[in-house]
């Protein structure tokens, strides 16, 4: 099993090409998408679900449809469906985007590892 660092990761990501997608006359891109994940809190832990490294894809359709791809802090999170509906919630009203999905996968696993820098400077990791 390979496991993804966040830097690998991200070096991943920044390698595909950004498209823009327009809907009646709005503009968003994946980075917008991600902006607006970063409004989703762990309810737990206080920090948003980005920086926390829960969010490994954004798929965009040609419709409008997107679909988000992450992944939880522990397989019992006893909060997923919340932070579930807190996506939805998130991008339902980003204009242009017509339905959100969220895909749950467990692999690779979660680890500290993933978490941006600030995420660890804010949980006092180093």
């Amino acid at each position: 099993m390979t496991m993804l660092l966040d830097r690998d990761r991200r070096a991943l990501l920044a390698s595909i090409p950004v498209k823009e997608y327009e809907y009646m006359s709005v503009t968003f891109t994946r980075d917008d998408v991600r902006e607006g994940l970063k409004q989703v809190y762990d309810p737990e832990i206080g920090i948003n679900i980005v920086d926390l490294g829960l969010v490994y894809g954004a798929d965009i359709s040609d419709d409008g449809d997107v679909l988000v791809t992450m992944t939880l802090t522990s397989l019992g999170c006893p909060l997923g469906p919340v932070i579930v509906q807190e996506v939805q919630t998130a991008l339902r009203d980003f204009p242009g985007i017509r339905d959100v999905d969220v895909k749950l996968v467990w692999s690779p696993p979660w680890t500290p590892d993933l978490m941006s820098e600030d995420a660890k400077d804010e949980l006092g990791m180093w």
